[in-house]
């Protein structure tokens, strides 16, 4: 059983109903695809796709992690337009897209939207 804290601590913690979501990616590049071409996708990557939708990307060019700029969670809506910018990249033989997950303590489960 969770122990009782304080709103206070709940939102300095990010649990609860301040729970934050984020997602895994990882990339698999075509063949031939030197550092340069690597490096130009990771660079559109960032400024067409992560930016616009105010995310942030940390990891390296072949797995990372996606979160909100700010405080807040990734909404699903924000997750599917990654996706969908993904399928559209020539440089690509497949990536994967994890399930929102939560930022800071990813073994919790996610909370239910609270209403």
């Amino acid at each position: 059983m969770a122990p009782h804290r304080s709103r206070r601590l709940r939102k300095k913690l990010c649990v609860d109903e301040f729970q934050e979501l984020g997602f895994e990616l990882s990339f698999k590049y075509n063949e031939g695809q030197g550092e340069d071409s690597v490096g130009a996708f990771m660079g559109r990557f960032a400024a067409d796709a992560v930016e616009p939708n105010d995310l942030v990307y940390s990891g390296c060019d072949e797995y990372g992690f996606i979160c909100l700029a700010r405080r807040g969670s990734v909404t699903s809506q924000q997750r599917e337009l990654i996706e969908g910018w993904l399928k559209q990249q020539p440089e690509l033989a497949g990536f994967t897209v994890s399930p929102l997950v939560d930022a800071w303590y990813p073994d919790q489960p996610v909370n239910p939207p609270v209403r």
